[in-house]
């Protein structure tokens, strides 16, 4: 049972989720005119938070946000109904349809709920979290091997100024010395 298109058409209008009267009428299987003077003759059953009539101001807005739009030539403001004044309706219309329609738009209405209070995960989101936690992992493992880089390079400093003066010392033990002692070829060329 596919409630989007019910979803679809509850709007949030005055800080309440709502269904106009042209789309209930339209799910009823009725005419707006005839849901309307329903309602009007069981007007006691619809308090201000279960139906109100929206301002010229209201549906101009809601008829912006809607591209796609079937409102017809409206000459009355139309009704928008809550969840409680849906309800509502159940008991004036009791035809079949009207009842099949009026429990797959209460489930629409309790999706719409549960919907709100339960979003959706956001995978784009959720990647861009796993991508920052890689990135500072990355960060770490860098910062890491930067300081592993600065220890060796320290070590291998040392070791290249231990060489530098091993090789001067051997420079000096290597250095040639003068002979000890009487060099006898060197008297009898002086001769």
């Amino acid at each position: 049972m596919d409630l989007q298109p019910i979803q679809n058409q509850i709007y949030e209008i005055r800080g309440c989720k709502v269904m106009l009267d042209f789309h209930l009428a339209e799910r009823y299987q009725v005419e707006t005119k005839v849901l309307n003077q329903s309602v009007k003759r069981n007007i006691k059953r619809f308090p201000d938070d279960f139906m109100f009539q929206l301002t010229y101001q209201e549906f101009t807005n809601l008829k912006s946000q809607i591209v796609t739009s079937s409102w017809g030539g409206t000459r009355k403001l139309p009704f928008a109904f809550t969840e409680q004044g849906v309800a509502m309706l159940s008991g004036l219309l009791n035809s079949d349809v009207a009842i099949t329609a009026n429990i797959r738009i209460m489930r629409a209405f309790v999706a719409v709920r549960q919907l709100l209070a339960n979003p959706p995960v956001n995978e784009v989101k959720e990647l861009q979290q796993e991508f920052k936690r890689f990135q500072e992992h990355i960060e770490d493992v860098f910062a890491d091997y930067n300081d592993i880089n600065e220890d060796t390079r320290m070590q291998l400093e040392l070791i290249n100024e231990t060489l530098a003066e091993l090789q001067t010392r051997n420079k000096e033990l290597n250095k040639p010395r003068n002979p000890i002692g009487f060099n006898a070829p060197q008297y009898r060329q002086e001769k």
